[in-house]
């Protein structure tokens, strides 16, 4: 199954738009891919609309989708801190591109049945998570693989790509059909510390209680009794976070089954613990770690065993070398795990995938696309 990518970091747009499309026209010869993603950091915001008008005129895939972003990625080499341009292409069956409604709807749906929808979108004004779930009411289970545009500081700063049309809001994405198989694979960077425990008070986003004892002196028992004293140095950095059980059918939880969102703040008088996601009486949550060393091993778990033929890398503009210190680090075990297959993808202010079954909007995650052949063994 024929998958390309190239990188740039050519200064000017019209030499590198020309360069990564020559480098995936050679890998992939005359007859168009089926769909092309074109990613380009913000020193070419304002060259999107041609180049993307010239990859339509010199690949011709079937359908074209795009992002600015603060930083790009392929073939196993991270772009920060300079200007880069990547091109992804594929041949692998249907593809339907469209735009995105904030609340989900879209303006055209595929003629087929989707086995995946890969979705870009503007962070100033769309409500991820309010689409996320207009798409599951009409595409129940699809998974959504994709992230926030990141180039701009501010609305209107951002460019989106679809086909011919070069957007500044919104949301654009492409559904896949069944001709490819769409392995989502969400890499949340953290650890789970101590043990899974039922709230037991609470209200919105703030938990009061965990286990019948107010939640902060259950966060101290924890830090005195079971952790490093260079563990509680990542808890007072900041790197505290919960992780809520997504599915509580379950009698055992390990990687994958919880959603890790930030801890915001905390009371230890009034012995709570505010989270960025709602929290209701009976969840299952556990404490997580977040630090450069857990999420080299989270990413490096979750790619362990996988089979690509191509992937797609969403990854949070908070990782990279401001969280590993080293360049290159979540395209690089890409390329280790996964014997090198033609990758490509950005930087993100927010990416979308699946835990558990359902999409999400994360922070600090690697969400990646695997693709192979529908059916193939992985």
């Amino acid at each position: 199954m024929p998958f390309a990518a190239a990188l740039s970091e050519h200064p000017i747009a019209a030499h590198a738009v020309g360069e990564v499309t020559g480098q995936v026209l050679e890998a992939l010869g005359d007859e168009p891919p089926d769909l092309a993603l074109l990613f380009a950091t913000g020193h070419h915001t304002h060259a999107m609309a041609d180049a993307g008008e010239v990859v339509r005129r010199l690949l011709r895939p079937f359908a074209l989708l795009g992002a600015t972003a603060v930083s790009v990625l392929a073939n196993g080499r991270e772009v920060e801190d300079s200007s880069g341009v990547t091109l992804w292409a594929g041949r692998f069956g249907p593809v339907h591109a469209t735009s995105v409604e904030a609340d989900g709807r879209v303006s055209s749906a595929p003629p087929f049945e989707p086995s995946a929808f890969l979705l870009l979108a503007d962070p100033f004004g769309f409500p991820a998570e309010e689409a996320f779930a207009g798409i599951a009411r009409r595409w129940p289970g699809l998974p959504i693989v994709g992230g926030m545009a990141s180039a701009a500081r501010g609305p209107g700063g951002n460019r989106l790509l679809l086909d011919e049309r070069a957007l500044v809001t919104g949301a654009v994405g492409a559904f896949v059909g069944p001709g490819v198989e769409i392995e989502s694979v969400v890499s949340q960077g953290c650890r789970p510390i101590g043990r899974p425990l039922t709230v037991t008070a609470g209200e919105g986003n703030v938990v009061r209680g965990l286990a019948g004892r107010n939640a902060m002196s259950r966060l101290e028992e924890l830090a005195d009794h079971e952790l490093t004293s260079d563990e509680v140095a990542v808890v007072n950095a900041g790197g505290l976070h919960v992780g809520r059980v997504i599915d509580e059918r379950k009698l055992d939880f390990g990687r994958g089954d919880f959603l890790v969102r930030n801890v915001l703040g905390a009371n230890r008088t009034e012995g709570w613990i505010a989270v960025d996601e709602p929290v209701t009486v009976g969840d299952t949550v556990q404490f997580h770690l977040r630090d450069a060393d857990s999420a080299d091993d989270d990413l490096r778990a979750m790619l362990n065993g996988r089979v690509a033929e191509s992937a797609l890398i969403f990854t949070c503009n908070g990782r990279g070398r401001a969280l590993f210190d080293v360049a290159h680090h979540d395209a690089g075990l890409v390329d280790e795990y996964l014997g090198r297959p033609p990758a490509a993808g950005m930087f993100c202010a927010g990416e979308f995938g699946a835990v558990g079954g359902r999409n999400f909007l994360h922070g600090f995650t690697a969400s990646i696309a695997l693709l192979r052949e529908a059916g193939s063994v992985g």
